[in-house]
């Protein structure tokens, strides 16, 4: 563990610059609550994504009981269970992030649409655990409960817009760290982490992993970890377009900044941070970071025993 210097400090703020919102990654919006879905007669031009993680359950509720359930590649999943009108998937590790299942369900009864599809989509690190499907029209209670659930995530979604143009609004370099409280009487820590380990057949090797952390007043704080990553010639460009820290009990670390979302060419190094606020008693422990990139099918970079100072 060493202390780094104010020309260091300077570097590290530079590297925690604002993330530039149009980079997109291609996945599908995860629903943090009960998603919603209404079918109608007519088939969608596009089935519905859901978003899942190998190993966690996805429960989806339908208003009429299933006939039976076609799912493609069934063996990679640990289990597929269909009581009366409940669907219980539970995807296996044989999944990987980015990869697609279809699923098809077909109803007991005669009304219409006689079926279904919806489109299971493996996520970096979130995943959708609950799903209403209706045919008919919702009760009075259900759309009230929705309404609430949307009022709730618009007003997280205001308090975090906030919180941003706030951040972006001060001060920058180590007079941004000293007025936004997250510099007092301490200097920044950093930590060199030689044990960390990456997934075998990961697209990029990472060559040298440093976590930072930075204690200011009232234990306000930042913590960040920077990954220099090698892109072998052989591999296609790769263009980070997002990032997750995932405990040892799958709690994941909220409020990340990536930087920079700028493709790696084949057979060159560069680095990428993440970022987040931390509490000095919070971020501790071991953790898995995840890098997922914005191409289709580019891979992901998981590298296991990312700890702070």
């Amino acid at each position: 563990m060493f202390v780094l210097s104010s020309t260091a400090l300077v570097g590290l703020t530079l590297l925690a610059a604002p993330v530039d919102a149009a980079a997109q990654t291609p996945l599908p919006v995860c629903e943090a609550g009960t998603r919603y879905i209404e079918l109608t007669a007519d088939a969608p031009s596009k089935p519905s994504e859901l978003c899942i993680r190998p190993e966690l359950s996805i429960n989806l509720f339908f208003d009429a009981k299933l006939a039976r359930v076609e799912v493609e590649g069934r063996e990679r999943f640990g289990r597929v269970k269909v009581v009366d009108d409940t669907l219980t998937l539970v995807a296996s590790e044989a999944l990987h992030d980015g990869d697609r299942v279809p699923v098809t369900v077909y109803f007991q009864d005669d009304a219409v649409p006689a079926s279904a599809t919806f489109v299971l989509v493996v996520h970096p690190s979130q995943a959708e655990r609950q799903v209403e499907v209706s045919r008919h029209e919702r009760t009075v209670a259900s759309l009230r409960q929705g309404e609430q659930q949307a009022r709730a995530e618009a007003q997280q979604c205001r308090e975090e817009k906030a919180r941003l143009q706030a951040e972006c609004s001060r001060q920058a370099g180590l007079t941004g760290l000293i007025e936004n409280g997250w510099l007092d009487k301490t200097d920044v820590v950093a930590r060199w982490l030689k044990e960390v380990t990456s997934r075998p057949g990961d697209p990029l090797y990472a060559e040298e992993v440093i976590s930072y952390r930075a204690v200011g007043s009232k234990g306000r704080g930042r913590v960040a970890v920077k990954v220099v990553l090698f892109n072998p010639p052989d591999m296609p460009s790769w263009t980070p377009a997002g990032a997750a820290l995932v405990g040892s009990k799958r709690e994941e670390l909220m409020g990340l900044a990536v930087w920079p979302l700028e493709a790696i060419p084949p057979g060159e190094v560069r680095s990428i941070t993440v970022e987040l606020d931390a509490m000095e008693s919070e971020a501790r422990g071991s953790y898995t970071l995840k890098l997922w990139a914005g191409e289709a099918g580019a891979g992901s970079v998981n590298l296991y025993g990312v700890t702070f100072p």
